[in-house]
């Protein structure tokens, strides 16, 4: 199978080297903005070559991945599948779908795309930090699959399944939904972090010396490029300002109780804050 993967940061270069490694792509052809990315991703060996034309690239795959930012890939996706042909299957890796599946709800190609999101990922982002094995055991989500064309979504689902992945199946307004709460709000609430300890502690050295394990955990994800991030929460703003507000009313509630020095009442919501451990042992 040929592959031309559109975008070749993390998610795109990542995909094409489990790709790669899992036999599941002869050639693959990379499409990348950057010039800098662009060298480097051949350098890596991510792809066996870069294509300026987005035409001739669609053109020379069974297979095209539409890996760039949210906000791109709203005015990327329609051109793709201008040139698309009936043979030919089309995935995005996006992390919001509404915005995405109403561009192209009516374009008469639609059939031959299926939108899914891997969930993973770092805080690192360009073609080094793509990663051989970043998919395994992981979950993808395929949205809207009945607006699919059937033999789409099983070539879809076979090459996910060789990855291997979970597969999950929603529409799009649910995985924005649920992303939002479980995704979108750990990265706002990092970068909230991030900044808060920077706004208290100004000696730098003091961060770097006093981290734990817990504080770097937390606040990795503050690392995650606004690039990527902005146009996430852009498209997604209702859901991630609904559970936005939640979170800053649990703030807001323990702050309260050890405000009060209600030790109890803390304990109490700490201990249904465990629950967690339920549902991530």
């Amino acid at each position: 199978m040929n592959v031309t993967i559109i975008g070749l940061g993390l998610i795109g270069g990542s995909l094409a080297l489990s790709l790669r490694h899992h036999g599941l792509a002869q050639r693959l052809i990379g499409v990348e903005a950057n010039d800098a990315h662009a060298r480097r991703a051949l350098e890596l060996g991510l792809v066996d070559e870069v294509e300026a034309d987005l035409d001739r690239a669609v053109r020379q795959a069974d297979l095209i991945v539409v890996a760039v930012p949210m906000d791109a890939m709203v005015a990327v996706l329609p051109p793709v599948l201008d040139t698309t042909a009936a043979h030919q299957v089309v995935i995005d890796v996006g992390s919001t779908k509404q915005a995405l599946l109403a561009a192209v709800a009516q374009h008469p190609n639609r059939g031959r795309f299926v939108a899914v999101h891997p969930m993973a990922g770092t805080e690192h982002s360009g073609p080094e930090a793509a990663i051989n094995g970043l998919f395994e055991g992981k979950t993808v989500v395929i949205c809207d699959a009945a607006n699919s064309d059937a033999d789409a979504v099983r070539i879809v689902e076979q090459l996910f399944h060789a990855l291997p992945m979970r597969l999950l199946y929603l529409d799009g307004a649910d995985h924005d939904l649920h992303t939002a709460y479980v995704s979108h709000i750990s990265h706002i609430t990092s970068f909230a972090l991030a900044l808060t300890v920077l706004e208290k502690e100004k000696e730098e050295q003091r961060i770097f010396d006093l981290a734990s394990g817990g504080f770097e955990s937390t606040v990795r994800l503050a690392k995650s490029s606004p690039a990527t991030w902005v146009p996430i929460f852009r498209q997604n703003r209702l859901n991630v300002l609904d559970v936005l507000d939640e979170h800053l009313h649990q703030l807001q509630h323990l702050r309260e109780l050890l405000a009060q020095e209600d030790y109890q009442g803390l304990t109490e919501q700490i201990q249904l804050a465990n629950h967690i451990r339920k549902i991530l042992p």
